[in-house]
């Protein structure tokens, strides 16, 4: 059993921020949600994780077939060649693309969409071996019923689109949820001002941490 504390605990949803928050994890799901010192009261025998900044439901990026199936992702032995942003268009084509490689591509896209707070990704995935990379990692895959809006980025709060829409569903403090979620380093971060703004400007790639089915699968340097 352990508590992650954070700064300030967003529970998603329309709920209020949470000063000192911090979220009660057992196994793959949340016991409690609330103010640190009650969870610790309750459960004192329970590890505790303390991490800077905004803690909240873990992203969904709408761009899972783009980003894992229209992309390649370099393997860092090939940076002197490729650089190391994914590739599409014609520098794809140019590939020799095998399954095998979509596959080690896809699982190299998910280790990058985890280290930006994502849990899920919305959009039918085709290929099989990326399909199996996705299913692996417990990443969630969401259907989507309409395209998103502007180009693919692995920043799931990129393109100005409302950060409560990049949230998955349901909040951390729904019954029985889930133990997804992820912890944000936010400059400026206060309670008082709007935690959702500065977590816009602060982006995806201030994740400091993320949890998915209760395992810690990133934990920033």
């Amino acid at each position: 059993m352990t508590i992650h504390r954070a700064d300030l605990l967003l529970p998603g949803a329309g709920r209020a921020p949470v000063p000192g928050g911090a979220v009660l994890v057992d196994g793959r799901s949340i016991e409690a949600v609330g103010p640190y010192e009650e969870l610790a009261a309750a459960r004192p025998a329970a590890r505790v994780r303390r991490w800077p900044g905004v803690l909240t439901p873990g992203l969904r990026n709408p761009y899972g077939p783009e980003l894992l199936e229209q992309a390649y992702h370099p393997d860092p032995r090939e940076a002197d060649e490729l650089g190391t942003e994914p590739l599409t268009g014609a520098a794809l084509a140019a590939l020799e693309m095998t399954e095998g490689r979509w596959g080690a591509s896809a699982r190299r896209g998910v280790r990058r969409m985890l280290a930006h707070g994502t849990v899920a990704v919305a959009g039918r995935l085709r290929r099989e071996t990326v399909a199996d990379a996705v299913a692996r990692s417990g990443l969630g895959v969401d259907e989507r019923f309409e395209d998103p809006q502007g180009p693919p980025a692995l920043d799931p709060l990129a393109g100005g689109r409302p950060v409560e829409e990049a949230f998955v569903l349901p909040p951390l403090d729904f019954d029985g949820r889930q133990a997804d979620f992820a912890v944000f380093d936010v400059p400026g971060l206060s309670a008082d001002g709007d935690p959702y703004a500065a977590l816009v400007r602060a982006g995806a790639a201030s994740c400091v941490a993320t949890v998915l089915d209760g395992r810690l699968v990133h934990r920033r340097a």
